[in-house]
């Protein structure tokens, strides 16, 4: 269990509970039955940040992980505008400071915390990195988790030949994220035809080549590969599509690449 009391009640602090002092004669506690769990000392810190958010203190005392714990506040669906603002100022942003989220793969300079399996990560200029990006553009501080929600989408279109993918870029591409699921993706004619013909190692890396660059001898270019070998590599690719690789051709093929990164690159 779990609790806090100020300065003026009455209510008592269990024997074995580990306690954090905030403002003002606060006092935070977390005990249980028993022995301490491995991640209590975890709990009461992030415990203690959200009670001095709430009890809008101007400061508490914040350990190494104090950081990590105000940016998943600052990043929260779940926090209102005031909580929100509260958080950023304890962490020395101003609610209407220009701040972008990025979602990254890899380390990446600049205020953190690890969400699941990805970084995110509040900066000011987008730093060069290594790993995949999704980049949202810059917005006021307190638009954090929009921010973060735009970032994550970007992130499901990048890829290996495309490790940076900036969300503004995305157009209606960033809508399809939100309304389509995996299943529903990988449903499609055209993306099960590029799961066949990624059988074939390089083939998909020709494919976004020749997207990205729009021409075949500059995909072979960019590809090291001699003009002839890309020309037979997407024969074989239009056999496999059912559709030519002409500029209108190319805009589909694009799509279903696109759309197998999103599915690829789960939710």
């Amino acid at each position: 269990m779990r609790g806090c009391r100020g300065s003026g009640t009455a209510a008592a602090v269990p024997a074995k509970a580990s306690v954090r002092a905030l403002e003002g004669g606060v006092e935070v506690w977390v005990a249980r039955p028993g022995p301490a769990a491995p991640l209590d000392d975890m709990l009461l810190e992030r415990f203690a940040i959200a009670a001095a958010v709430l009890l809008e203190h101007s400061s508490v005392p914040l350990p190494e992980l104090g950081d990590p714990a105000l940016i998943e506040l600052v990043l929260s669906e779940g926090v209102g505008t005031a909580e929100r603002s509260r958080a950023l100022h304890l962490l020395g942003v101003a609610a209407t400071a220009p701040l972008r989220v990025l979602a990254a793969t890899g380390d990446v300079p600049g205020r953190s915390v690890v969400l699941g399996a990805v970084r995110a990560v509040l900066v000011t200029e987008v730093p060069e990195v290594g790993g995949r990006l999704g980049v949202r553009p810059l917005l006021p501080a307190v638009d954090a988790a929009k921010s973060w929600r735009g970032a994550l989408t970007a992130l499901r279109y990048t890829s290996d030949g495309e490790p940076v993918v900036w969300w503004e870029r995305l157009g209606s591409l960033g809508v399809l994220a939100e309304r389509l699921a995996g299943a529903d993706i990988a449903a499609l004619p055209d993306v099960r035809a590029l799961d066949r013909l990624a059988a074939e190692p390089g083939m998909i890396t020709a494919l976004d080549a020749l997207c990205a660059t729009g021409s075949v001898r500059k995909a072979a270019v960019v590809l090291h590969r001699h003009h002839s070998t890309m020309t037979a590599r997407l024969a074989r690719a239009e056999a496999a599509l059912g559709f030519g690789l002409d500029e209108a051709g190319r805009f589909r093929l694009h799509l279903a690449l696109m759309l197998r990164r999103l599915r690829d690159n789960g939710d």
